[in-house]
């Protein structure tokens, strides 16, 4: 309720701005004083409003900018968050294989110590804590991906939208085309509504994500609990990591090696005794030495990966992607957003009265080359004269 209330005063802002400029137009065309008859020098102050939408049109470009950098930083954090989430999820998925696959092939060959492989194998089916649980890293990285990619391309969009918008507004006015300044009018309207709705999105957002990243161990443990069922003791070992929490799988450690040493130790002793009587033998002791080597690396490696150092270390990464990069991004969007807005603003306010200053056209000048019908070109001829470079064109008095 406290997100919608955020993105509410967005659009109370709209309404706000709407309000202004509809107030000011209306003004504007109601209450303007008549042109004295044969007035033909602009009213002053009509250079200051030209001046005014091209000042405002220049904070606008320099607005995009701040939101292309805003939107580029957003996607690196995200981008990172959804890194460190692949990895976590190869590091479950390491685990999983290492304990599914090794057990099983360890008490099929070794038959000798049967008892010894049957206790290895019941203590290592107790580390694969994230088999079947439904909260998965992949399927949360792939969407977090997913959201950002359109994300991402919803705001170039937007922000080249605006782009184009102020560039047509400065060649509108630049060459005192009525119908080009209207049109860049409805879609700078078009725009400020946008403007004011990703603000709404960005403030909200924003808040949010600040009040997550002020606590966010408390809360990710309380809903991993809450969506995985995993005890309390295992998700505080992975995201707190530190000496104040212990281990949860040393004790499954610990009987898993000396299961392991004493199957070696079995295996040498039968090797020792076995081999000089039965000759034959010694290919079969081999190859259980052989498995019971492979079985005794992939655990140590087994014993690596459940170290709370790596999970940990993907859950730091995470939170510097969403708590530094994407809330920097969406601050510098939050003030793209609110440049742009003031901007628009600013502009739909001057548009109307700066395309009430524009000369009429002369229609007889428009065949002839004449540089009065361009206002960046105008020349001073001698009085009386026009001076035309087309075939055709005769000199004429003024």
């Amino acid at each position: 309720q406290a997100l919608l209330l955020v993105a509410a005063l967005a659009g109370l802002g709209l309404g706000l701005s709407l309000i202004f400029i509809a107030v000011y137009l209306i003004r504007f065309c109601c209450c303007r004083p008549p042109e004295p008859p044969g007035a033909k020098s602009p009213p002053p102050g009509g250079g200051c409003v030209t001046w005014n939408c091209i000042a405002a049109l220049l904070v606008g470009c320099a607005g995009i900018g701040v939101g292309f950098y805003g939107n580029s930083e957003t996607s690196d954090g995200v981008s990172q968050l959804s890194s460190a989430l692949l990895h976590a999820n190869h590091t479950l998925t390491a685990i999983d294989h290492l304990v599914l696959t090794q057990r099983t092939e360890l008490v099929a060959a070794a038959r000798g110590a049967r008892r010894q492989a049957e206790t290895v194998a019941q203590q290592l089916q107790g580390l694969a804590f994230w088999r079947g649980v439904p909260l998965s890293p992949l399927q949360v990285a792939e969407d977090v991906s997913f959201v950002e990619e359109y994300r991402w391309l919803a705001y170039v969009l937007l922000l080249l939208l605006e782009l184009l918008v102020c560039l047509f507004t400065l060649l509108g006015l630049a060459r005192q085309s009525k119908w080009l300044v209207i049109v860049m009018t409805v879609m700078s309207l078009l725009v400020l509504v946008l403007s004011w709705g990703s603000m709404g999105l960005e403030a909200a957002t924003a808040v949010g994500l600040s009040d997550f990243c002020s606590s966010p161990d408390s809360y990710i443990l309380n809903l991993t609990q809450e969506e995985t069922g995993l005890g309390s003791d295992i998700l505080n070992y992975y995201f707190l990591c530190n000496q104040a929490v212990s281990n949860p799988f040393q004790q499954r450690l610990t009987l898993s090696q000396r299961a392991l040493a004493n199957i070696h130790s079995q295996l040498q002793g039968l090797e020792r005794e076995a081999v000089p009587q039965f000759p034959s033998a010694q290919k079969p002791v081999l190859s259980l030495e052989e498995t019971l080597n492979v079985t005794e690396g992939n655990f140590h490696q087994l014993v690596a990966l459940l170290h709370c150092r790596g999970l940990h270390k993907d859950y730091g990464s995470a939170l510097r992607g969403l708590c530094e990069d994407t809330l920097e991004g969406l601050l510098f969007l939050l003030l793209f957003s609110l440049l742009s807005a003031g901007a628009l603003a600013t502009v739909l306010c001057s548009l109307p009265r700066a395309w009430a200053l524009f000369p009429p056209r002369n229609p007889s000048a428009s065949c002839s080359g004449s540089h009065q019908s361009e206002p960046f070109f105008q020349s001073r001829l001698e009085p009386g004269l026009h001076l035309c470079s087309f075939p055709g064109c005769r000199r004429r008095p003024h």
